[in-house]
C-alpha cells in the first residue's frame, strides 16, 4: 500500500533532473572538446567559463520541465507525451540560450557544444525517467506500489472510471468494488462487482485495507456528499471525489483554488497561463517580423498592382472581434471595388462576387489580401494561429445560432488556424470551423502551433473555399 507521497517523490525527481543536466552539460563538453572526435575543436573559453553557466542552466531547464508538464504522476502520464514535452523543453532551453548568446554577443561559445548537449540530454533525461518507470511498476507487481481503491456510487462516473483504470494497468490501481445503494449486490460491470450498500463503509474501513475511497455517485445523489464526505475523513483513508458532470460540461474542465475554495472551471485553456501566453507572444513577436521583411517584395507588388488596377486605399480595415470580445481594425489588402460601409457591413463574400476586382481574385485565391495582418499580429491585435475572427455583425449573428460560438474569443485570433488548414474557409460550415476552433483552445501547445504553420504553407495559402 503506498501513501500520498507525491511531493517528495517530485522533490527527489527534481534533485535527479538536476545532477542529468549537469551531467549531460560535462558529457557534452568532454564530446565536443576532449573526445575522439574534437581533433581541431577550438577552446576560445575555459573549462570554468563553460562550466560557470551551469549556475544558470540547472535552475532555467528545471522550470522548463515544470512548464512542460514533467512532474506530474507517472501514473497519468505516459512515455510518449512525456518524451514530447522532454524533446519541447530542452528544444526551448536550447532557443533561449542561443538568444541569450546573440544578445551578449558571445561568440566563442560553442554552438556545436550546445547541439552535442541537446542530444545528450534529451536522450539522458527519457532514459533516467524510463527507469524510475520500471522501477516503479516493478514494485506494482510485487504488491508494494499499489492502490487498492472503492467506489462509493455507481455511476456513469464510474464506470468512465473503470474503463480508464483496466485500460491502464501500469497505473497500479486496484479496484476492490462498488459500493451503491440503488443497484443490487453482486452486479458486475467489466469484472468489477457491486459489494453492497454505502453504509458498509462502516464494515469497511476499520479493516485498513484501503488506501482511496473514489466518490462517483450519480447527480441524483449528491445530497450525500457531506455524509459520505465525513465517513471517509474519520477513517483517515485518502479520498477522491469524480463529478459526475460529462453531459453538463462536454469539455475538459480543471479545478484551481482561491483561498480554500475549490472552483470548477469549465474549460481547460492553456493560454490562459501566463507562461504559455508569452511564450506565444514572443513567437507572434518574432515571426511577425521575420514573415514582414520575407514578403515586403510581394506586399509592395501587390500595392502597385491595386493602385494602377482600381481606384480607392491600398488598405482595407474593418472591424473584427477579437481577444475579450474587443474589437480592433483588422488590416486586408483592398480586395473589391470601393463600396458604402452600409452595404459591405452585412454582406459575405460569395463565390463570383461581382465587387471582387480582377487582382483582387487572385489576391484571395493565394491569400495575398491577408499579409497586412502581419502588422496586427505585431501590434497584438492578432496572433500567427488562432481562430479567425469574425465581423461584429455576425458574432452576434452566431452567439445565439451556434453553441459555444464565444469561446474562441478567450484567445487571439489568428491569420491562420486549425479549421483553415482542415478546409474550413470561407463559405464553408460554421459548425465545424468552431469545433476546430474549440479543439485548438483547448488543446494549443507550441508544436500545434508549428503544425499548423507548416500545415498552412500547403493548405492555407491557396483554398478553392477562398473567394
Amino acid at each position: 500500500m503506498i501513501k500520498d507521497n507525491q511531493k517528495h517523490f517530485n522533490r527527489l525527481h527534481v534533485l535527479i533532473d538536476a545532477f542529468v543536466i549537469a551531467a549531460s552539460y560535462l558529457l557534452a563538453w568532454l564530446v565536443k572538446f576532449e573526445g575522439p572526435f574534437s581533433e581541431g575543436a577550438v577552446k576560445a573559453l575555459s573549462f570554468q567559463q563553460y562550466m560557470s553557466a551551469l549556475v544558470f542552466m540547472v535552475p532555467g531547464y528545471l522550470i522548463l520541465y515544470y512548464a512542460f508538464s514533467l512532474y506530474t504522476p507517472k501514473r497519468m502520464q505516459g512515455r510518449r507525451l512525456e518524451l514530447a514535452n522532454i524533446m519541447k523543453a530542452n528544444t526551448l532551453g536550447v532557443l533561449i540560450l542561443v538568444v541569450a548568446l546573440y544578445v551578449q554577443k558571445q561568440m566563442d561559445f560553442s554552438r556545436g557544444f550546445l547541439g552535442i548537449f541537446y542530444v545528450i540530454n534529451i536522450i539522458a533525461e527519457t532514459g533516467v525517467r524510463n527507469v524510475i518507470r520500471y522501477v516503479l511498476r516493478d514494485m506494482r507487481r510485487k504488491g508494494y506500489n499499489q492502490k487498492h481503491v472503492v467506489l462509493v456510487g455507481y455511476s456513469r462516473a464510474s464506470e468512465e472510471f473503470i474503463d480508464r483504470v483496466l485500460h491502464n494497468p501500469q497505473w497500479g490501481y486496484n479496484i476492490r468494488g462498488i459500493l451503491d445503494d440503488n443497484v443490487e449486490a453482486g452486479t458486475t460491470y467489466k469484472g468489477i462487482k457491486v459489494l453492497g450498500r454505502i453504509a458498509n463503509l462502516m464494515v469497511i474501513l476499520p479493516e485498513n485495507k484501503l488506501d482511496e475511497i473514489v466518490i462517483t455517485l450519480g447527480l441524483s445523489e449528491y445530497y450525500r456528499l457531506e455524509e459520505i464526505v465525513g465517513l471517509c475523513e474519520k477513517s483517515g483513508v485518502h479520498t477522491k471525489f469524480i463529478p459526475d458532470y460529462n453531459n453538463i460540461i462536454p469539455t475538459k474542465p480543471y479545478t484551481e483554488d482561491i483561498l480554500g475554495l475549490p472552483v470548477i472551471n469549465i474549460r481547460h485553456v492553456p493560454l490562459s497561463n501566463t507562461f504559455n501566453a508569452m511564450v506565444k507572444r514572443l513567437m507572434d513577436i518574432g515571426g511577425s517580423i521575420a514573415c514582414i521583411i520575407l514578403f515586403s517584395p510581394v506586399m509592395l507588388i501587390a500595392c502597385l498592382l491595386i493602385k494602377i488596377t482600381s481606384p480607392g486605399p491600398l488598405i482595407y480595415k474593418q472591424e473584427r472581434v477579437g481577444l475579450h470580445n474587443k474589437t480592433f481594425k483588422m488590416y486586408k489588402f483592398r480586395s473589391m471595388e470601393v463600396q458604402p460601409e452600409s452595404e459591405e457591413k452585412k454582406a459575405w463574400t460569395t463565390k463570383n462576387d461581382p465587387r471582387v476586382t480582377g487582382i483582387g481574385k487572385l489576391m484571395r485565391k493565394t491569400s495575398i489580401d491577408e499579409l497586412p495582418q502581419l502588422f496586427n499580429i505585431f501590434k497584438g491585435d492578432m496572433s500567427l494561429v488562432g481562430p479567425r475572427p469574425e465581423r461584429p455583425f455576425f458574432v452576434e449573428k452566431f452567439r445565439e445560432e451556434i453553441p459555444r460560438y464565444m469561446v474562441k474569443h478567450q484567445v487571439r485570433p489568428g491569420l491562420t488556424g486549425w479549421a483553415q488548414v482542415n478546409g474550413f474557409r470561407g463559405d464553408t460550415s460554421i459548425r465545424k470551423r468552431i469545433e476546430c476552433d474549440l479543439y485548438y483552445i483547448e488543446n494549443w501547445t507550441i508544436s500545434l502551433d508549428i503544425k499548423i504553420l507548416f500545415l498552412t504553407i500547403f493548405k492555407g495559402f491557396v483554398n478553392k473555399n477562398a473567394y
